[in-house]
């Protein structure tokens, strides 16, 4: 499962009531994920293009997907004569690790939350001007909104760590004010607030987006199993880039957790086919 920064999606192919189809590199990274990484095999590269055949990419695509990564410092090769197979380097790993953790909180409704929120003012100076980018997407990863211009807010304070550490390595702690607190009568309501922050209508057309392309998923084969189960996986891990996971208390019965959990009965039920049928594809 990737994070912000490290692994940056391509744009969507689709915005219907489907599935998107993914770039080859989010559909690679998901296969790596849930097949080389969850099973702590190798995978040849034919059986990684065999997959992206599945998946509509061409060979092509598919082998510069395989090659990029490598050159990214994510896959490592190990040849046999004409045959290539690919292990994970530890740069990959991490990101699977703590990126995995993210998307799986999805479905968690964070009732536990107490009305406390970490406050960010950042003030990006002229010649740190090339952090903004990365800011926003590992703020944004974070949970954060804005809704007003170098203010940033979450409900999440645990995460004070990550974010820290992610202002450090740009180097804008020394121009961050941080505060937690709760919110005061004396300025904006908490659901005013929260509209500005987050785009919540267009993620919730996202989700009933994906909630009924579930409806439409009945594959009856191993293969069209393992292709359907990357694809979705593909769509979940997305997720955290666009979902601030704002607790119960301000989302009650928020449609994301549905579908998370949705997506994770979907994926215990398809996985031991899915790697079964791995088995059989990558044997050697």
């Amino acid at each position: 499962m990737p994070t912000p920064g490290a692994l940056e999606s391509s744009p969507r192919e689709s915005a219907d009531a489907t599935l998107t189809h993914g770039s080859a590199r989010s559909l690679l990274i998901t296969m790596l994920g849930e097949l080389v990484w969850r099973t702590g095999e190798p995978v040849w590269t034919s059986t990684l293009v065999h997959i992206f055949a599945g998946l509509g990419i061409e060979e092509q695509t598919a082998r510069q997907a395989i090659a990029r990564a490598s050159a990214s410092g994510w896959i490592t090769p190990e040849r046999h004569g004409r045959e290539v197979r690919w292990s994970l380097t530890d740069k990959l790993t991490h990101i699977f690790e703590t990126g995995s953790r993210r998307v799986y909180s999805l479905s968690d409704p964070y009732t536990s939350w107490d009305g406390t929120w970490l406050a960010l003012w950042v003030i990006i100076p002229q010649t740190l001007r090339r952090a903004r980018r990365p800011l926003y997407a590992g703020l944004t990863w974070a949970g954060f909104g804005n809704p007003a211009p170098g203010l940033w807010l979450t409900p999440h304070v645990e995460r004070s760590g990550e974010v820290g550490s992610l202002l450090e390595q740009l180097e804008l702690k020394e121009h961050t004010f941080a505060f937690t607190g709760a919110l005061d009568a004396v300025g904006l309501p908490r659901d005013q607030i929260v509209e500005r922050g987050w785009d919540l209508a267009a993620l919730r057309a996202r989700y009933e987006e994906v909630w009924q392309a579930m409806d439409a998923l009945h594959p009856k084969t191993e293969d069209e199993t393992l292709f359907t189960h990357i694809r979705l996986i593909s769509e979940w891990q997305e997720f955290p880039r666009v979902d601030p996971q704002l607790p119960e208390a301000i989302l009650p019965d928020w449609v994301g957790r549905r579908v998370a959990r949705r997506i994770e009965a979907l994926r215990a039920e398809w996985t031991p086919i899915v790697r079964r049928r791995f088995a059989e594809l990558n044997t050697a």
